[in-house]
C-alpha cells in the first residue's frame, strides 16, 4: 500500500510519517512538503520526501500517481490572515488534491480538518459532530476548512474527515511553542477565571484514530470529532509545562471583557493600517478564556478509537523534546 501524506513536516503529518514507517503494511510513504525540517525529517528506504506547491496542478497531478491513500495534512493554521491567502493553501490545494485523486484512481482521501469551524467565542462543551455549525465563522481559517470539507463531500471520492482539537507532545512547534514565548515576553496572562475547561489532544492519539480509519469500510463517508474525551483546565495545564521548564506559573489575571476589548481595537488597527498579526487575536483570547470540548462518541464507536496517551504524558513528552530540540 502506498500512501501519500501532505503537510508532512508540519506536527501531525511528521508523527504520521513515524508511525507508517514503523507498519510493514505500508510499502512506500509520499512525504510532501513546502520545505523540509531536520527536526521533522525521517531517514529511510520506506520515505520518499518531494518538496512543492499544492496550488500547482501539474505536481500535484504527478504526486498522485500510483498512491492508494492520501491524508491531507497540509494547511495555512493561523487566526490571523487573508481570505485570498486561505483560499489559496487550503482550498485551491484541496481542489487539486480532490482532482488528481479523481483522476489517478486513489481508494481513500482522508482529511484533516478543524474544530474552529464550531468555534464563536461561547462556551461549549461535548460538542458533536451534527451540531448545528455558527452563523458566522471565527475567522477565515474557520472557513477555509469548512469549504475544503464540503468539497470533499461534493466530490467522488471516498473520504474520511477528521476534526482533532488542540493537538500537543513530541514535535509540536505551535501550541506549546507559542504559549512559552507569550510567557517569557511577559505577554502572558490568565484570560477570565481560568476555570475554562478544554480539550487537549495528544498527537499519538490522533494518529491512531488515522490509523483505524484506513481499510475501515464503516469510516468511509463519516466526519469524526478527535480528542482525549476528558476536558482538562486549561491554565492548570498551562502551568504545569511552566513548571516542568522550571518558569514561574501564571497567577495574574485579566477580565474576558477588557482583554477583548483592547485586542478588538488592535485587529481593527492592524486591518485597516494592514499590518502584520496582533500579537493576540480575538480567537486566541476566545481560546484561552471559553471552555471548549468534542463530543467523541462516534469516533469511539465506529473506529473503535481508544485514547491511549494522557495529557500529562503528552507534555512530559513535549518538554523533554523541547529541551533536546532546535525549535524551527
Amino acid at each position: 500500500m502506498r500512501v501519500l501524506i501532505t503537510g508532512a513536516t508540519g506536527f501531525l503529518g511528521f508523527r504520521l510519517v513515524e508511525k507508517l514507517n514503523l507498519d510493514f503494511r505500508y510499502k512506500q510513504i509520499i512525504a510532501s512538503g513546502r520545505v523540509i525540517k531536520k527536526t521533522h525529517y525521517i531517514k529511510s528506504d520506506k520515505v520518499k520526501y518531494i518538496t512543492g506547491n499544492l496550488t500547482d496542478p501539474i505536481f500535484v497531478d504527478e504526486l498522485t500517481k500510483k498512491i492508494d491513500i492520501v491524508i491531507n495534512c497540509a494547511a495555512l493554521s493561523s487566526p490571523w490572515g487573508s481570505i485570498s491567502d486561505f483560499t489559496q493553501a487550503n482550498i485551491i490545494t484541496q481542489k487539486n488534491l480532490i482532482k488528481s485523486c479523481i483522476y489517478n484512481k486513489v481508494k481513500t482521501f482522508i482529511f484533516i480538518s478543524s474544530p474552529s469551524i464550531y468555534f464563536d467565542l461561547k462556551n461549549k462543551l461535548n460538542i458533536y459532530e451534527s451540531d448545528p455549525l455558527p452563523k458566522q465563522f471565527i475567522n477565515n481559517y474557520a472557513r477555509s476548512k469548512f469549504e475544503a470539507e464540503e468539497l470533499l463531500r461534493s466530490s467522488n471520492l471516498p473520504y474520511v474527515i477528521f476534526r482533532p482539537r488542540a493537538l500537543i507532545g513530541r514535535g509540536d512547534h505551535v501550541i506549546m511553542p507559542r504559549v512559552i514565548n507569550a510567557f517569557e515576553k511577559n505577554k502572558l496572562k490568565i484570560v477570565g477565571d481560568g476555570e475554562n475547561l478544554v480539550d487537549l489532544t495528544p498527537v499519538s492519539n490522533v494518529v491512531d484514530a488515522i490509523l483505524l480509519s484506513i481499510r475501515n469500510e464503516n469510516a468511509l463517508y463519516q466526519t469524526f470529532n478527535l480528542s482525549n474525551g476528558k476536558p482538562v483546565k486549561l491554565w492548570a495545564k498551562i502551568n504545569y509545562v511552566l513548571q516542568k521548564l522550571d518558569k514561574k506559573i501564571i497567577k495574574k489575571k485579566v477580565s474576558y471583557k477588557l482583554a477583548f476589548s483592547v485586542v478588538f481595537l488592535l485587529e481593527i488597527i492592524s486591518k485597516v493600517f494592514n499590518l502584520k498579526e496582533p500579537t493576540t487575536t480575538i480567537y486566541s483570547i476566545g481560546i484561552l478564556s471559553k471552555s471548549f470540548s468534542l463530543n467523541i462518541d462516534k469516533a469511539i464507536k465506529i473506529l473503535n478509537y481508544r485514547p491511549k496517551q494522557t495529557v500529562d504524558e503528552a507534555i512530559d513528552e513535549f518538554v523533554l523534546w523541547y529541551k533536546n530540540k532546535e525549535i524551527d
